[in-house]
Formats: structure tokens, C-alpha cells, sequence
């Protein structure tokens, strides 16, 4: 074949240090656009971001030559890093170990930027953890839930 053709997209992620509720309504959308910028920086495509003061959600249009670990380490880490600077949290912020990442088809783009666009009404009923378990469940991952949340700092111990 000549040519790759790909449609490839990930519903990302990914918790506050903690799960503390950081993340200010005041300045988040400074953050959302900084997020926008490191993604797009590494020609890939973010189409929507929203979250909670403790998480947030992205949806992102990659390239199949992308290691969407790579990046989402730099977009946790540049992240986190333009937050400190800018001393928006008294301390030092901290994004949590590791992340969700779910591939969706083209045919449910519309039904995931809706979900991340509602999420200050989603959770006026379920609480992250219960989101993020539901999330598992419904893409039918193996998960031990004393593993799902790391509450000390630490990285989870290997499985």
C-alpha cells in the first residue's frame, strides 16, 4: 500500500497527586490551553479537554508513529511544571502516577466529547473513583482496585 490511513483516538486520563482537589476553577482554562499547546507541539490533536479540581479527561486524535505514553508523561510533566512556576497551588503540584488511556472509534468521538464536556454534572452523582472504575469495567480492563489509586505518592507496585 502507497499510503497509511489511520483514524486513532485515546479518552486520556488522569489525577492530581493525591486526587486533591487542586486544580482551580479560576485558572483552568489557563491550563487547557497550555495542555493544547504541549499536544499540539507534538502534532497531535486534542480535541476537547475538561476535568475536575482532582482530574482531568482529554480526547486526542493521534498519529499512529505516536507513543501515547511519551505523551502524556511530557503533557503531565510540562503541565505540572508551568503550574508550579506560576505558583498557582500553595506547594508543589503533583500529578498522580500513571493514567487511563481508551481507544474509541470514529462513530463515538461525538458521544465521548459530550461525556468530558459534562463533566461538572456528571459528578454531582459519582465520584472519580467510581468514574474511573466504571471506565474500566465498560472497556473490559484487568484491574486490582488496591492498585487503582496510588494515596501515598509512591508508584504502584508491579503486578
Amino acid at each position: 500500500m502507497a499510503n497509511t490511513y489511520t483514524q486513532l483516538y485515546a479518552h486520556v486520563v488522569f489525577a492530581v497527586k493525591g486526587r486533591e482537589n487542586l486544580i482551580s476553577h479560576i485558572w483552568k482554562n489557563h491550563l487547557y490551553k497550555y495542555i493544547t499547546g504541549i499536544i499540539t507541539h507534538k502534532k497531535q490533536k486534542l480535541m476537547i479537554v475538561n476535568g475536575m479540581p482532582n482530574h482531568i479527561h482529554l480526547l486526542i486524535g493521534f498519529n499512529p508513529d505516536c507513543n501515547l505514553s511519551d505523551l502524556v508523561r511530557d503533557v503531565k510533566s510540562n503541565s505540572s511544571k508551568w503550574i508550579n512556576e506560576n505558583k498557582l497551588v500553595f506547594g508543589k503540584f503533583q500529578w498522580q502516577h500513571g493514567f487511563g488511556a481508551f481507544t474509541i472509534g470514529h462513530s463515538q468521538i461525538q458521544n465521548v466529547v459530550n461525556y468530558i464536556n459534562n463533566q461538572e454534572e456528571h459528578h454531582k452523582v459519582d465520584s472519580f473513583r467510581d468514574e474511573y472504575i466504571g471506565l474500566l469495567e465498560s472497556y473490559e480492563i484487568d484491574f486490582r482496585t488496591d492498585f487503582i489509586f496510588d494515596d501515598n505518592g509512591a508508584a504502584p507496585p508491579e503486578l
